[in-house]
């Protein structure tokens, strides 16, 4: 073990930087790496503010971080794909490869996967990490650190296009314009959808994914999102819905939105139960498919983002010094209307 400053969460409410003791001893088929960006997830402020998620409880000091990407500073022996000054983002799950799940591909769902900065795991936002070399990924030279530290966020959004198996021209909607659904949208755009209908409450969110070519914003605020599909896709309805919002509002009329035979992908968590119409999903044949983090998308998101079919920088809101974390965190809990993504930078 060694001594390292870090971003702890003491308790609910409670954020240290402080040193704590993190292994740092590097095995056979693992890697060092110098953190230089760290993103803030919606997660990490989540047991910032509630202490747990779900089964997920916050019982001992824990570092935060998940959203990662920086510089290879020493290799384990067995490493053949990766050398020292190689730059990479992780994939922060590591499962346990003769798990059941594992084995039938689907390691994401693994019971006994580990995931930085879910209890009881550490996180990243501390200078140096090992991580298994299988779960590191070099980050072609046209992109950032701070896009790297994007890929882990990307990598839902493909995952959720994954599951709704998209056809070329097909119509999605997006409800919730935060960084995940964003990055679903920008996913779905990628994986053949000719456009994408996004809604929200939050007008700055929206005007940041009306960006990008092919996504239609929509304020339900000033608008009834059923309204613009039916006009839109002449009262047909979209071939896939993306639930972003984890809001259960989200789930009143959500089967109206999306046509028959299409389908429904949850990608946000709702925080309660939620009343959902099953006679007209039935009626409908709607298939909904659930999304969990993501399972073999790492290397496919980084291509996307390398061949610049997508460009992750505009969400990208404010980056703060490792010095400033507290401040990231405390600004993310404000959850102002014009933050997408805030990142930490560990070398500043």
């Amino acid at each position: 073990m060694t001594l390292q400053r870090a971003l702890v969460l003491e308790k609910q409410h409670e954020l240290s930087l402080r040193d704590i003791d993190l292994p740092l001893d590097v095995g056979p088929g693992q890697v060092k790496i110098k953190l230089h960006t760290v993103g803030v997830c919606g997660s990490d402020v989540h047991y910032y503010t509630h202490g747990h998620i779900g089964p997920f409880v916050v019982k001992a000091p824990m570092v935060l971080g998940h959203e990662a990407a920086g510089t290879v500073v020493e290799v384990g022996a067995a490493v053949s794909h990766l050398k020292v000054g190689d730059r990479v983002c992780m994939e922060p799950g590591v499962p346990d490869p003769n798990s059941r799940a594992a084995r039938l591909g689907m390691y994401n769902i693994d019971p006994a996967v580990t995931f930085w900065a879910t209890p009881p795991i550490h996180g990243v936002l501390t200078p140096f990490v090992v991580h298994p070399a299988n779960y590191t990924y070099k980050l072609p030279d046209n992109v950032s650190f701070a896009e790297g530290a994007m890929v882990e966020p990307f990598a839902v959004g493909m995952q959720a296009a994954t599951k709704a198996g998209i056809t070329p021209g097909d119509t999605a909607v997006v409800m919730g314009a935060g960084p995940i659904g964003t990055m679903v949208a920008l996913a779905a755009l990628a994986g053949g959808c000719s456009r994408v209908i996004i809604s929200d409450l939050a007008q700055p969110k929206l005007d940041i994914a009306a960006q990008y070519q092919g996504i239609i914003p929509v304020n339900i605020k000033t608008a009834k999102l059923l309204d613009e599909v039916n006009r839109l896709t002449d009262g047909w309805g979209a071939d896939v819905v993306f639930e972003c919002s984890g809001s259960p509002r989200a789930w009143q009329g959500i089967v109206d939105v999306v046509r028959p035979g299409g389908k429904i992908v949850v990608v946000g968590l709702p925080v309660e139960q939620v009343n959902f119409d099953i006679a007209s999903l039935s009626i409908k044949e709607v298939t909904i498919s659930s999304v969990f983090r993501y399972a073999h998308q790492y290397d496919r998101a980084i291509a996307l983002m390398g061949s610049g079919r997508v460009d992750l920088k505009p969400l990208i809101s404010e980056t703060f010094s490792f010095a400033d974390s507290i401040k990231a965190f405390d600004r993310a809990v404000e959850a102002r209307p014009t933050d997408v993504k805030l990142q930490i930078r560990m070398d500043e």
